[in-house]
């Protein structure tokens, strides 16, 4: 005899036993539930046209023979998950784009680029705006409404953050010269296009959008929309005017939209987005502006440990190249844009 005693005294342990725990069957024979989602390896790719309601509009088979458009909505588990115009999204579902079908959003290409704002500067939830552009062309009136340098330098501050080159357009320059507004931007890298309301130039901007994914964004009033139309003439974007009274434009266009560029020279995208008044900065990393200055990014490795580079920086590598000559005149031009642009960022 054991230890335990006689097999009787077993029989009393069985009920510690895990393996002889009885189940109760599944009446409804249903397989358990699982977190792991499917793999979706049939998905195709689609480019995000724009968005309206919870349903998106999404090109497949882009520059190819096949190409169309389809409605997507998004899958569940990617409800928290922004997606935005310029997106490249896997689709599954019915991508005919037929009457009355629907596809489904089940996840998003890694992005090229992300163009933030937040609501102010304090705020540090980011509202994503568009995805994968690579440029940005600020539209701004020389008058009516007047040029705000200060808000061009936010945008410059946005696309210098995100790794965007920044174009400019000043529209209406029959109205007023934009000599004295530009000179604000002397020493910056920017290419810039001056349009009158009878000398639009159409071929000159549409040559730089070729082969680029080009956001356009401005103040409303200034001419945004009556430019995408010209560049794009199946856009049909709505146009407004300026308050007599205020200054201020009147908002027409209210969704992000993703639209072909067709030129002779070749194709691109312009992505329209609703005029603003404010653009908030509260998400912006200021080491990214800094590293758009290439040649002050060097220099700027000699500056003490959390140098602001300011104008009253003291013992700041650029105030001291710039002081004993190490920088000539468009180094120091460079300089004091940079330092303008930090300076927008700190509010």
């Amino acid at each position: 005899m054991s230890w335990l005693g006689d097999d009787d005294d077993l029989d009393e342990f069985d009920e510690f036993d895990e393996n002889s725990i009885r189940t109760r069957p599944n009446p409804k024979a249903n397989r358990p539930r699982t977190k792991r989602r499917p793999a979706h390896e049939d998905a195709k790719i689609a480019r995000i046209l724009g968005v309206d309601r919870g349903r998106y509009n999404v090109l497949l088979g882009e520059d190819e023979p096949d190409e169309h458009t389809a409605t997507a909505t998004r899958a569940r588990e990617l409800r928290r998950t922004p997606i935005v115009t310029g997106d490249r999204a896997r689709i599954v579902g019915d991508t005919s784009g037929d009457a009355g079908t629907l596809s489904r959003i089940v996840g998003i290409v890694e992005r090229t680029s992300l163009l933030r704002r937040s609501a102010d500067d304090t705020d540090q939830v980011e509202r994503v705006i568009v995805a994968n552009a690579d440029q940005m062309l600020i539209v701004v009136a020389a008058a009516d409404p007047e040029p705000r340098a200060r808000l061009v330098d936010r945008y410059l501050v946005a696309a210098l953050d995100a790794g965007i080159r920044p174009l400019l357009v000043v529209t209406k320059t029959d109205l007023a010269d934009p000599a004295p507004f530009l000179a604000h931007f002397d020493g910056l890298d920017l290419t810039v296009f001056t349009s009158a309301r009878e000398q639009m130039p159409v071929d000159e901007i549409g040559a730089a959008l070729v082969g680029h994914s080009t956001v356009f964004v401005g103040h409303s009033g200034v001419g945004k929309s009556t430019l995408v139309n010209a560049l794009v003439p199946t856009a049909d974007r709505a146009t407004g005017h300026v308050n007599e009274v205020t200054g201020r434009g009147r908002h027409t266009s209210s969704s992000t939209v993703s639209l072909r560029y067709s030129g002779q020279e070749g194709n691109g995208w312009v992505i329209d987005t609703p005029g603003v008044r404010s653009f908030g900065l509260g998400h912006v990393d200021p080491a990214n502006i800094l590293a758009a200055y290439t040649e002050l990014a060097t220099i700027a490795e000699e500056c003490p440990r959390g140098c602001t580079h300011l104008a009253d920086a003291a013992d700041c590598a650029l105030n001291e190249a710039a002081a004993d000559g190490r920088l000539n005149e468009i180094g120091r031009s460079r300089l004091e844009s940079l330092q303008r642009l930090l300076t927008t960022f700190r509010g």
